[in-house]
């Protein structure tokens, strides 16, 4: 071939070369640009999203490392833990509460039938009376020689027939008079009261026998006894030479049902006495450390209460609790190293006229009036109707009072 037609070939070639890749040359670029929109779009979400995270991330930790905001979170935490916790420990100290009757009921049970007490019958009550709860349970304690004690309270603070059977069941208060047994069982002066008791029914026969200086184990004989046959959130102990306001002593108790371990009363811190043959003498004296000591600090034992859970405690666990010579003494050493609420209320331990009568007309009513020098009401079958006349809550006030 020539070579002239080898110079045009060539150029022609030529031409159509550089058409193609100029074209190419445009296509790649269009391609390039689209393919760059696309990755430019992608990183913008990935880094938004990306962000967020980060600033959530870091809005975390800000929080967590803010003592203000960190102490309120946990103080909101420890506080609903603590609630749930107190919570559950009330459930657990009613269940408590309630097993603990039924043992002491079911020890009292056992313990008189295999005695062959008399207290056996008291025990069988019926189931709804079981069930039923009461107030509180007002055991005034008496002896043999104390008829026309018994009979001056009847005449005037303790309801009697039908009206005692009426606050029972209106307003919750059993009141019985407390005596145990004479050192001969059967014998006359245990048919004078099982006489008495035929005409009021308003006894509470304990398988105990009576002696001054048994009163330490009466006492524990009585709280048993009463925690075995009624359900009560109180039980209160009076002698048969002091005037109660029924009313006033229900209406003082009913503010303190909403604890569990109560014990009330006037409370007193008097010497120990060392030297024989004085009255409250006490033979276990060493135990209280030099002569001259006080003991603890104790209720006066005319008049006090104790709740029933203490009551429970007492009955479950009288066989180990120590009598000391003064009954008072004994109550208030049997909650030594317990967690029991001393509350010392001056009502229940007023003077007998003027000094209950001026309160009362003060508009602060006495539930306890007794005369100190005497530990009761000197001459207390005479004074009882003149003191309950002048310094007594009147009758309508029992009948209208809301526990």
């Amino acid at each position: 071939m020539p070579w002239k037609n080898r110079g045009v070939e060539s150029a022609s070639k030529g031409v159509l070369s550089r058409k193609w890749t100029l074209l190419l040359c445009i296509g790649c670029f269009c391609v390039g640009m689209l393919f760059s929109d696309r990755m430019s779009i992608l990183p913008e979400a990935k880094t938004i999203s990306r962000t967020t995270r980060v600033d959530d991330e870091m809005q975390n930790l800000v929080s967590g490392c803010d003592p203000k905001i960190n102490g309120e979170r946990e103080a909101k935490d420890i506080y609903g833990e603590v609630s749930r916790t107190h919570d559950a420990i009330q459930t657990l100290d009613k269940k408590i509460s309630n097993l603990e009757m039924e043992l002491a009921a079911a020890r009292a049970a056992q313990e008189s039938i295999l005695n062959g007490s008399p207290v056996e019958d008291n025990l069988r009550v019926s189931e709804s009376i079981r069930k039923r709860k009461y107030l509180m349970v007002v055991g005034i304690n008496t002896a043999f020689s104390s008829r026309k004690r018994r009979d001056s309270i009847r005449a005037t603070w303790m309801p009697q027939g039908d009206k005692r059977k009426k606050l029972e069941d209106e307003k919750g208060i059993i009141m019985r008079f407390v005596i145990g047994h004479s050192a001969t069982s059967g014998g006359i002066l245990d048919k004078a009261v099982e006489a008495e008791d035929r005409k009021h029914g308003d006894f509470l026969r304990l398988e105990h026998v009576e002696g001054y200086l048994e009163l330490s184990a009466k006492t524990k004989t009585y709280f048993a006894t009463a925690v075995a046959l009624w359900d009560a959130d109180f039980y209160v102990k009076v002698d048969d030479d002091v005037h109660v306001n029924i009313a006033t002593l229900g209406a003082t108790l009913a503010t303190h049902r909403d604890k569990s371990r109560i014990y009330i009363g006037c409370m007193k811190s008097g010497p120990v006495l060392a030297q024989k043959g004085v009255r409250y003498h006490e033979p276990e004296h060493w135990k209280f450390g030099e002569d001259g000591n006080k003991y603890f600090r104790h209720a006066t034992g005319q008049l006090y209460a104790v709740s029933k859970d203490l009551a429970t405690y007492i009955s479950i666990n009288q066989h180990v609790l120590h009598r000391y010579a003064n009954e008072d003494v004994s109550l208030g050493s049997w909650f030594i190293g317990l967690d029991v609420e001393h509350i010392d209320d001056r009502r229940l331990c007023c003077g007998t006229p003027p000094d209950c009568e001026w309160k009362a007309q003060a508009g602060n009513v006495c539930v306890a009036s007794f005369d100190w020098s005497c530990s009761g009401i000197c001459r207390s079958v005479e004074r009882m109707k003149e003191v309950h006349r002048r310094c007594g809550e009147g009758e309508n006030a029992l009948w209208s009072a809301e526990f």
